[in-house]
Formats: structure tokens, C-alpha cells, sequence
């Protein structure tokens, strides 16, 4: 039983499903605050995001120290938008250890994309140059090999997002 009324969102899909477009969202909503994990890494790390093994080292070095500051804010009433991938089953127990450990309660928004809109979306992206990172094709399906989506085995309160147009 949730001991505040604050909520974790958690956000799983493939790269350029939308995530940090519906992160945004959400966190538009009063008493929530979003916390980037692109931003994040971009500042603490920069120039060191060049290869998938990077991008398992900082993120994993990342979530050690924000794991303990995502549990204080949920206890102190605070809903977070983490939008960090929850693509791997790893990667959601670590995110469904911080909302057990807030007794906070959770959803985890399930973004339902498919490889050729999401590398039409990624394409815009790297374009546009508005994200922190520029991430290839080749890159996309390299990451693309680890995504899992969300099972009920798992125990999350999961909110279907189906695929949208373009």
C-alpha cells in the first residue's frame, strides 16, 4: 500500500518510440518532476556515450547514485516521470526496487513501436539535432537486440501506449 500519493512513471519502448515526447507529458502534471537519463548522461559524461558497452557503464554508474534521490522524493510526496529505458528486465527490477522501497505506487507506460517508425522518427531526430545524442540505424537495431517488452510476470502496473502515425 502506497505510503504517499506520489506515483513512479516509468517509460519502456524502443529508441525514438516516443518516450521522452509522452515523459514530457506527464510531467506536466502538478507535484511531478521529470528526470532525463540522456540529459543526465550528456552532462556528467560527455564525449564518453560512443558504444553500447559506454552507455552500460555510465548508465549503470548513473542509477547507483540516483536510485537513493528517486526513493527521497517519492517518500516526500513528489511523482517522478524517470525516463530512463525500462527495456530489459534488469533494468525494471532496479526501477521496481526504487518504488517498492518508496511504497510509492508505480505505472510503467508500454510505448508500442515498430523498427521502421521509430528509425523514420530517429532519422527526424538526428536531423533536427535537438536530442543529446545522434544515434544511427546501425546503433538503433545494436540496441534494439536487448528491448523486452514488459511481461505480467513481472509485477508492474502496465499502460499500454499502442503504435501511432509518424
Amino acid at each position: 500500500m502506497p505510503v504517499t500519493n506520489a506515483v513512479l512513471h516509468l517509460l519502456c519502448g524502443k529508441i525514438s518510440a516516443g518516450k521522452s515526447t509522452l515523459a514530457a507529458s506527464l510531467a506536466a502534471r502538478p507535484g511531478t518532476i521529470l528526470v532525463r537519463e540522456d540529459q543526465w548522461l550528456a552532462g556528467l559524461y560527455p564525449g564518453e556515450q560512443n558504444s553500447l558497452d559506454d552507455y552500460v557503464r555510465n548508465a549503470g554508474r548513473l542509477r547507483g547514485v540516483m536510485g537513493p534521490h528517486l526513493v527521497a522524493l517519492l517518500r516526500a510526496g513528489v511523482s517522478v516521470v524517470l525516463d530512463f529505458p525500462a527495456n530489459t528486465p534488469q533494468t525494471r527490477a532496479w526501477m521496481q526496487s526504487i518504488f517498492r522501497e518508496a511504497e510509492a505506487a508505480h505505472q510503467l507506460h508500454y510505448l508500442e513501436a515498430d523498427d521502421a517508425l521509430c528509425k523514420a522518427r530517429l532519422g527526424a531526430r538526428n536531423a533536427a539535432g535537438t536530442h543529446e545524442f545522434t544515434v544511427s540505424d546501425a546503433q538503433f537495431d545494436l540496441f534494439t537486440r536487448y528491448f523486452v517488452p514488459p511481461g505480467p510476470e513481472e509485477g508492474f502496473v502496465i499502460v499500454r501506449h499502442p503504435q501511432a502515425g509518424g
